[in-house]
């Protein structure tokens, strides 16, 4: 008996040591616990591995080209209703071209102004003189006499461009200046027709986004080549459709100055759709197709030539087209394999050349010569 009790004792003592053990164990881990959930701790901060490859490509052709790009605010005397005279402001973009001051824009944010005064990335101020302009494709050629030297910008090969390929705009949309956005060419040979009628073709396509104010400003490639001029967009406000003018037809107004030469040069007086294969085929003409004529605009170069428009309009799918016009399948034998095929083979040339065009009509082809002439007045009459 005496035995069980001392053996129960030692049992009891031994339970009672333990646990004390335990709930001394737990305090001690616990406790730090409590104690730092109830300090500040510092949050963790993220370290990243730097810019991508893209984003240096970026900030790399905009440091280069914001100081070569200008904002342009032009005056025009205006005459209300009552024929009293007014001031109208307009805003756009240029950019400089070599360092004597010589500065590309569009004509649009120049025409009719009584002043032109251009501001440079540094801030200051200059007026500026539109030494020589080209309706017809939007362009203006304007020179200031900077105090200091200035950055300029190279020009690129826009006959090269590829769908899909990034390009980057800089340019003052709504006043705020130096402002750059990034995109694709979306496409290339694009038609556009503007409110009074006047049409713009071989437009380079992009989502780069484009304001009120970035017209006149330069649309660069990868390298920082200027490949086009911002011109316009579809709409009021951007949606991501934007178009450029390709900067080979530019290099046409340069070349003419340069040599003192008028920059009058012939303008296709045509429209065209690109056409090829199923529905070439479908459309009765050779699978390896062209530029399908679909009007001809009275005194043009194609029009004096005797090139035919289309007879009749039908509907493929969501899109109206224009068929039994000629097919204009190569130039001086190259095949057509491009929207702005005719765009770019005329901006090569002056009036009074001519230039070779093979024609599909009526199920033979034949070569036809085309004398250049001068635009007519109203390149809209087609």
């Amino acid at each position: 008996m005496k035995r069980a009790l001392l053996l129960a004792s030692a049992l009891t003592l031994g339970f009672v040591w333990l646990t004390s053990k335990a709930s001394w164990s737990l305090r001690n881990v616990a406790a730090p616990l409590f104690r730092s959930a109830s300090k500040w701790s510092e949050p963790l901060e993220a370290h990243g591995v730097g810019l991508t490859a893209d984003e240096q490509n970026n900030i790399d052709i905009y440091k280069a080209a914001r100081e070569a790009t200008v904002y342009i605010t032009s005056t025009a005397v205006r005459r209300d209703f009552f024929l009293r005279p007014y001031a109208e402001r307009s805003l756009g973009s240029g950019f400089l071209i070599n360092n004597n001051g010589f500065i590309l824009t569009n004509f649009h944010v120049v025409s009719g102004s009584s002043r032109i005064q251009v501001t440079l990335s540094d801030q200051s101020q200059y007026y500026g003189t539109a030494v020589d302009t080209d309706r017809t494709d939007d362009l203006a050629l304007i020179k200031i006499n900077p105090r200091r030297r200035v950055e300029f910008l190279r020009l690129g090969d826009s006959d090269r461009l590829q769908v899909g390929q990034k390009v980057l705009a800089i340019g003052d949309p709504f006043g705020l200046e130096g402002t750059l956005t990034v995109g694709v060419v979306s496409s290339i040979g694009r038609r556009i027709d503007s409110e009074n009628d006047e049409h713009l073709q071989g437009m380079i396509q992009t989502d780069a986004a484009i304001n009120g104010g970035n017209s006149g400003g330069p649309l660069l490639d990868s390298n920082g080549n200027v490949i086009g001029i911002n011109t316009a967009i579809l709409g009021q406000t951007n949606i991501g459709i934007g178009f450029a003018l390709p900067i080979n037809r530019a290099k046409a107004l340069l070349t003419d100055f340069q040599a003192g030469r008028s920059s009058e040069r012939p303008k296709p007086g045509v429209v065209t759709e690109y056409v090829a294969g199923d529905l070439a085929q479908a459309l009765g003409l050779p699978v390896r197709g062209g530029l399908l004529v679909q009007t001809v605009a009275r005194g043009s170069s194609e029009y004096n030539a005797g090139i035919r428009g289309a007879r009749e309009v039908v509907d493929i799918g969501n899109v109206e087209l224009g068929i039994g016009g000629d097919l204009i399948m190569a130039i001086y034998g190259q095949p057509v394999q491009r929207e702005d095929a005719l765009i770019r083979a005329f901006s090569q040339k002056r009036v009074g050349d001519t230039i070779s065009l093979t024609i599909f009509r009526n199920g033979r082809t034949f070569d036809l010569p085309v004398k250049l002439a001068p635009p007519p007045a109203d390149l809209s009459d087609h």
